[in-house]
């Protein structure tokens, strides 16, 4: 009979005890060495054991990283493809483990519902079956007869930087399906869930409780763009429909419709005019510019935070996608987002995005995250009640916008209405989960109201979520940065200085980071004198929006009353030709 393997440090023996009883509570046979027989030796037992095993999860802790043990069952496991890998401390998978998805258990206590307690058992469920006798979970409820969930496609491209394009197909499908008023949709952020790993799709039909699924692949050369999809029945995993287009990337956007258009017909649903109608318009009839802003859009959601260099590319890329369509008001409006930031962020003499997200707004006046920019104006120009309108306006039309929810929550605590805060981060990370900038906003926003569970939840997703793109880039200075300030929430303060140090080493003119370090010091260290350093650099050249930001930020509340803190404001003000201080309201 198949098991589970566990490996794992010796240090880590309460952790892997834990988690290994955890899985036979769900009805797995699970093996570890305490159960090596007396009279046979280990290695040869060892490799019996993981050889006959439909998984082996590595438990990677700072001493499992250094263990050769360790190192070597996870590399057998990697090659026959059933490793399973799980972080007890936010210790990232050495080389070359850390190309695969690992589930974050630091500060695991059992409990079952945990996000990375879910995504280990999930793991392993794809693996090893799930168990006989096990109770399936109460499936969704459907609030119409059809459903389905868009996979996202996956990147057949040879090339991780077309990860973009595949991912901005998945999306637009998304989005198209949603028009079709007989259909209910599974939110892109639910399905990306799915990303990256090997799913059997009538489990993720089970799971999710939708009778569809669609499937697919993108590969990208050159000019050329094939595009693979098929759409399964949930319940017997039969196809319903499939079919390849080997197109012009020009025809991009026939081949999107054609697809959605023959997922209707193969479910047998009316289309009506007006949603045959929305499903044809697009913000640009121009593949190349389609291209362009899928890029840029990847840049800003994914780019280093706090690095002046990830506005100036978006800005680049949208500019020459509206060179290509001066009409294509989504990129409008992104070019007018990366203005607005870089002028009231980081205090550079550029456009404040009012003029492009007019524009935007003249060609699509439902766009909601052109109004964004002109929310930010206002508020800066201290005409709060228009700012207030204008954020309404923004939150009316893209409720379920995660760039408007996430400036919403900006918006919000800058008037230190913490409540409406929270619940705007707490929806953007609803739409992008993987969004660590949010996730800490969020902590701030939980640390402020004392809703400890929450912070020690938000504080986890920070050294998860950062986790995750330090090991996609390097050299993130904001992923560093958050990943201390999640490594501080959690209580471990040796790993907070050590990733500052790194952090400091790695990207040095990070504004935000240096914003997000001093107020961990401050804060969460409450180391005064640190904090007040770190904050000194970074107020001496921040922008408007920066300095509002550190006038009202709950974390410089310890700091809030001394006077070098007092001081540096009066600075930033008369460098800004700012005369008083924003008005907020007491949370």
């Amino acid at each position: 009979m198949s098991h589970v393997f566990i490996s794992y440090s010796r240090t880590d023996e309460p952790s892997a005890g834990m988690i290994a009883q955890e899985l036979r509570n769900a009805g797995f046979e699970v093996w570890r060495d305490d159960e090596l027989p007396a009279h046979r030796p280990y290695a040869q037992v060892i490799e019996e054991r993981i050889t006959g095993a439909a998984a082996v999860v590595a438990l990677w802790s700072a001493e499992a990283a250094k263990s050769q043990w360790v190192r070597a069952e996870a590399d057998t496991a990697r090659s026959s493809d059933k490793l399973v890998q799980a972080t007890l401390d936010g210790t990232i998978p050495p080389m070359p483990f850390n190309q695969i998805q690992c589930a974050d258990l630091q500060g695991w206590d059992g409990k079952a519902g945990v996000a990375g307690w879910r995504k280990l058992l999930s793991s392993v469920e794809s693996l090893a079956g799930k168990p006989s006798g096990t109770t399936e979970p109460k499936a969704r409820a459907s609030s119409r007869d059809i459903s389905i969930c868009v996979l996202p496609f996956q990147n057949m491209s040879g090339d991780i930087e077309q990860e973009y394009f595949s991912d901005g197909i998945s999306e637009d499908i998304t989005t198209d399906l949603s028009k079709v008023s007989a259909l209910e949709v599974i939110a892109r952020n639910t399905a990306f869930t799915f990303k990256g790993q090997s799913v059997n799709v009538s489990d993720v039909a089970k799971k999710l409780g939708v009778t569809h699924v669609l499937e697919g692949s993108v590969r990208k050369a050159g000019d050329r763009v094939r595009i693979t999809a098929q759409l399964i029945e949930g319940r017997g995993g039969g196809h319903v429909w499939a079919d390849r287009f080997d197109r012009d990337l020009t025809d991009i956007f026939t081949i999107q419709d054609e697809i959605s258009k023959a997922i209707v017909a193969a479910l047998k649903l009316k289309l009506l005019p007006e949603e045959k109608k929305a499903i044809e318009q697009r913000g640009t009839q121009s593949a190349e510019a389609y291209n362009l802003y899928l890029l840029a859009r990847q840049y800003w959601v994914s780019g280093n935070h706090g690095d002046m260099r990830r506005e100036e590319r978006v800005m680049r890329i949208c500019s020459r996608a509206l060179e290509i369509d001066h009409r294509y008001a989504d990129a409008w409006a992104l070019l007018a987002i990366a203005q607005s930031n870089l002028h009231y962020g980081f205090g550079c003499e550029v456009d404040d995005g009012y003029a492009a997200a007019h524009t935007a707004l003249s060609i699509d006046p439902t766009i909601p995250q052109a109004r964004l920019p002109l929310a930010k104006r206002l508020q800066q120009r201290g005409k709060f009640e228009a700012a207030a309108a204008e954020m309404e306006k923004a939150i009316r039309l893209g409720a379920d916008s995660w760039e408007v929810n996430k400036e919403a929550g900006r918006f919000f605590l800058t008037k230190r209405d913490v409540p409406a805060a929270t619940r705007h981060y707490e929806r953007a990370v609803e739409l992008m989960e993987g969004d660590f900038h949010a996730w800490a906003m969020l902590a701030t926003c939980y640390q402020a109201t004392g809703d400890g569970e929450k912070l020690k939840k938000a504080a986890a997703k920070m050294v998860s979520e950062s986790q995750s793109a330090v090991q996609q880039d390097p050299s993130n200075g904001a992923a560093l940065g958050i990943l201390a300030g999640g490594h501080a929430l959690l209580g471990d303060t040796e790993k907070t200085r050590e990733w500052i140090n790194r952090a400091l080493l790695v990207d040095p003119d990070n504004l935000n980071m240096r914003y997000n370090f001093a107020c961990i010091l401050a804060s969460h260290l409450h180391d005064t004198e640190g904090a007040l350093n770190m904050l000194q650099s970074s107020l001496a050249s921040a922008g408007a929006y920066q300095l509002e930001l550190t006038e009202t930020d709950p974390d410089f509340d310890p700091i809030r009353d001394e006077p070098r803190f007092k001081e540096m404001i009066a600075q930033a003000r008369q460098r800004l030709g700012i005369k008083a201080t924003t008005s907020v309201a007491t949370p």
